[in-house]
C-alpha cells in the first residue's frame, strides 16, 4: 500500500469516527475554503493547502515519498531522534522498515496541533455547553497551547528523519477520535451505575490489562467503586487537555462522569470543585486502543499483510 493510501485511509477513518459528526467536520473544511479563497498574495501562497481536505493539523506525512510502498511499519508512541536512529540501525542491520509512525506529533504536524483544540468547542456543545460559551473558552485554551508551542524547536525530528531518509508520519486525532467513539459507544451499551463498573469494562480490553501488567492500571480518580455515574463524557481527544472553565459547564448540563487519558492537577482540582466523578484509563494505554482500532482498518483495506515494529509503548493488539 502506498504511503499517500496510507494517510488519506487514516484521514477518512478519523472524520468517520469524530466526535463531533461527519457533517460539521465538512462544515469546519467548507469555513477553511472561505478563508482561503479570499486571501491573496503571499498569505494565499502560504497557506497550508493539505489543512482545505485534513481537518486534523496533528495527523500528517512528516517526511518521504508519497508513493512508497509499505509494508513493514515501525511505529511508536513518542517518535524522536533516538526512535529515528533505533529504525536506521535495524534497517542497516537487515530489517526491513519501509515507514515509522509516531503517535504524538512532531515538526509541523506539532507546531499546528493547537488548531485541532478548535474541535472541542463542538464536542462540548454535544454534551450540552452552548456553542457560544464552548467557543470562547476553548478560543483561550487555544491560546494558551498556542503560546507554549512557540518556543519549541519542532523541526529536529523531521530533520532527523530527512538526513537518515527515513518516511515519517504522525497520526494523532486520527487514533484519538477511533477510542473516543469506540469506548463512548461501550459505556452507552454498558449503562454503568457504579463507576467501579467502568473500571471493570476497560480492564477487558488487552491495550488496559497489558498497562496494568507495568503498573498503568485505569483507575478512579474521583469518586469511589459504588458512587453513581450518572452521564458519562469519554474526553480523548481534541488534540490535547481541554479548559479548565469547561467542568463547571460539564456539570450544568448534567454531566456525572469524565472518562478521561490523563488530567492536569489543575484539571483534577477543577473537576473536585465541581463534584465530578473521573475516571483515568491511562494515557498510553488508551493511544494503544485508538491506534490499534485504526490499523485494524488498514489491514482490512489493504492487499497485502502489514508487518508492524513495536517501539516506544506501542503494542499491536488485533481484533
Amino acid at each position: 500500500m502506498k504511503l499517500k493510501d496510507i494517510h488519506k485511509l487514516f484521514i477518512k477513518e478519523g472524520i468517520e469516527t469524530d466526535p463531533r459528526g461527519v457533517n460539521i467536520v465538512k462544515l469546519d473544511l467548507s469555513k477553511r475554503k472561505e478563508e482561503y479563497d479570499a486571501l491573496s498574495g503571499k498569505k494565499k501562497e502560504n497557506y497550508d493547502m493539505e489543512s482545505l481536505t485534513n481537518p486534523y493539523y496533528d495527523s500528517r506525512i512528516l517526511y518521504g515519498d508519497e508513493n512508497t510502498e509499505v509494508r513493514t511499519v515501525m511505529v511508536g508512541i513518542d517518535i524522536e531522534s533516538q526512535e529515528l536512529l533505533l529504525a536506521k540501525q535495524l534497517m542497516n542491520s537487515g530489517i526491513e522498515i519501509d515507514l515509522v509512525i509516531a503517535h504524538h506529533p512532531e515538526g509541523y504536524a506539532y507546531s499546528t496541533f493547537y488548531s485541532v483544540l478548535e474541535m472541542q468547542a463542538d464536542i462540548l456543545n454535544k454534551q450540552g455547553i452552548p456553542i457560544n460559551v464552548a467557543e470562547k473558552i476553548v478560543s483561550k485554551r487555544m491560546k494558551e497551547v498556542q503560546r507554549s508551542v512557540l518556543p519549541q524547536n519542532n523541526e529536529r525530528v523531521y530533520d532527523a528523519a530527512k538526513l537518515l531518509g527515513v518516511p515519517l508520519m504522525t497520526a494523532h486525532s486520527v487514533a484519538d477520535n477511533h477510542v473516543t467513539a469506540f469506548l463512548q459507544n461501550e459505556i452507552n451499551a454498558l449503562n454503568p451505575v457504579y463507576l467501579k463498573e467502568i473500571v471493570e469494562l476497560l480492564n477487558k480490553y488487552p491495550e488496559y490489562q497489558h498497562a496494568s501488567k507495568v503498573g498503568h492500571a485505569p483507575f478512579i480518580l474521583n469518586g469511589s467503586d459504588y458512587s453513581r455515574c450518572g452521564k458519562v463524557f469519554v474526553d480523548m481527544t481534541g488534540g490535547t487537555e481541554g479548559p479548565l472553565e469547561s467542568f463547571e459547564g460539564l456539570k450544568a448540563a448534567g454531566v456525572g462522569t469524565i472518562i478521561s487519558m490523563h488530567l492536569s492537577t489543575r484539571a483534577v482540582k477543577e473537576a473536585e470543585k465541581h463534584y465530578l466523578n473521573v475516571v483515568l484509563a491511562g494515557h498510553i494505554s488508551s493511544d494503544n486502543l485508538g491506534l490499534n482500532l485504526l490499523f485494524d482498518k488498514l489491514e482490512s483495506e489493504a492487499p497485502e499483510k502489514f508487518e508492524f515494529i513495536e517501539c516506544s509503548g506501542f503494542r499491536r493488539f488485533r481484533r
